[in-house]
């Protein structure tokens, strides 16, 4: 076990690089939906565009931050920091190698027994953001743009602990390191079928967990009135698309950890470059891009679904 003050190193790391990761990565998914939808992305900010996360983020930063005369001012404020807060701590229990790969330390935060509810927990109660910020501002509009948002995510997390059922029975384990270290798809090979049904079903309850297309109801920015977004602007607005970017990396991790064999690369590797395949970190964000490149690719290419479509497809698809 790492000292405490390791492991606070290692929380304060892997925040700044969800962070990071999360201004670049709506770069690049505006490049890619451009090139996608045959338009530019963006390309006047720096060279290729590339300090145009900057510029989105001082200007999130220095605009006007107009608060509701009649909002709630504590939950107000309160409810972007839910999401954000407990969108980065979901991320702690992903193992990103071997133990010790880390500078002779182990390469994640926390190596939980429960690490698979701890990162439901999590993310469950992020939704608590969402809904205390369409109430806070006192709009009935963000009020029922938030309970239809908190609604979607709460019938779908049965999809995804239903879908995660079938790595916990053939592994025994909740625990990520030791899931990672069991090699699910290595087992009977008749279990390959259940394990495709489930990484199908989790995929598809994860893309209405992040608020992909095509479940991406709660934010809608093509309508008038943006959900539980409507009263926010500034720096408030951005926590909730920090979050939200956050989570997308936080399934694809698990969804890469739970069966994709996580840090682990393809064994057969190792006949041409002995020891690939236990490689740190490269193959988990190899699995993790290759995930969020589908969810893009899903943006540039569905159309949105009805709301009762979409809960009924959830319901349908849990039973």
């Amino acid at each position: 076990m790492d000292p405490w003050y390791i492991t606070l190193i290692k929380a304060l790391l892997v925040s700044v690089a969800l962070l990071g990761g999360f201004a670049y990565l709506t770069l690049l998914q505006r490049k890619m939906l451009g090139r996608m939808q045959a338009r530019y992305g963006p390309n006047r900010v720096g060279p290729f565009g590339l300090l145009q996360p900057i510029a989105d983020a001082l200007a999130a930063i220095f605009k006007e931050d107009i608060v509701v005369s009649a909002a709630d001012v504590f939950v107000y404020y309160l409810a972007p920091f839910i999401s954000i807060s407990f969108a980065l701590v979901a991320f702690g229990a992903i193992p990103a190698g071997p133990a010790g790969s880390f500078f002779g330390f182990n390469p994640w935060v926390m190596d939980l027994d429960i690490g698979l509810l701890y990162v439901f927990a999590a993310t469950s109660i992020g939704v608590y953001g969402i809904f205390l910020g369409g109430w806070a501002g006192n709009n009935k509009y963000a009020l029922m743009g938030s309970l239809r948002s908190a609604a979607q995510m709460i019938s779908y997390e049965l999809g995804l602990g239903l879908s995660a059922l079938t790595v916990i029975m053939i592994t025994g384990s909740l625990n990520f390191r030791e899931i990672v270290d069991y090699n699910v798809w290595g087992m009977h090979p008749l279990l390959g079928i259940p394990l495709l049904i489930s990484l199908v079903t989790y995929f598809i309850s994860a893309t209405a967990e992040v608020n992909n297309t095509p479940f991406d109801l709660p934010e809608a920015e093509q309508e008038l009135v943006a959900g539980y977004l409507t009263e926010y602007s500034s720096i408030k607005w951005a926590l909730y698309m920090m979050a939200e970017y956050v989570n997308v990396f936080t399934a694809a991790a698990v969804i890469s950890s739970l069966f994709l064999g996580g840090w682990r690369g393809p064994g057969f590797l190792d006949a041409i470059i002995p020891g690939i395949s236990h490689w740190p970190y490269i193959w988990l964000l190899l699995k993790m891009g290759l995930i969020v490149f589908i969810f893009i690719w899903m943006q540039a290419t569905l159309p949105r679904l009805r709301y009762d479509q979409l809960m009924r497809f959830g319901w349908d698809m849990a039973f």
